[in-house]
């Protein structure tokens, strides 16, 4: 028979490879080292401008459309509402208008 052991043995087993355990990143933590990177937006200072450019640009094309007011309400003056500036100037300059937005998205940074 052998002797009652009074303190329990413990085997402990080491290896010479030491792996680094990868750490588990949450959601949040990886969300917050996507804010700290630097990240090129798509448009500059000279985009919005361009942009705000022709957003004025096409409100001043709506306010050429505006008619005018007929002087007395028996007479009536086509010239008032079917004129050259209703007709022809104002959706001109409203294009024009579209085409400097247009511009100012497509334009790149030299």
């Amino acid at each position: 028979m052998s002797a009652p052991k009074d303190k329990k043995s413990r085997v402990v087993v080491t290896t010479d490879k030491k792996e680094p355990k990868k750490a588990l990143k949450s959601y949040r933590n990886k969300r917050l080292a996507k804010a700290d990177e630097q990240v090129e937006l798509p448009f500059s200072k000279m985009n919005f401008l361009w942009m705000g450019g022709g957003f004025v640009v096409m409100l001043l094309g709506m306010a050429l459309m505006v008619g005018g007011r007929m002087p007395s309400p028996d007479v009536w003056d086509p010239e008032l509402i079917y004129g050259f500036r209703q007709t022809v100037l104002s959706p001109a300059v409203i294009l024009a208008g579209i085409g400097i937005i247009i511009y100012g998205i497509f334009k790149r940074e030299q």
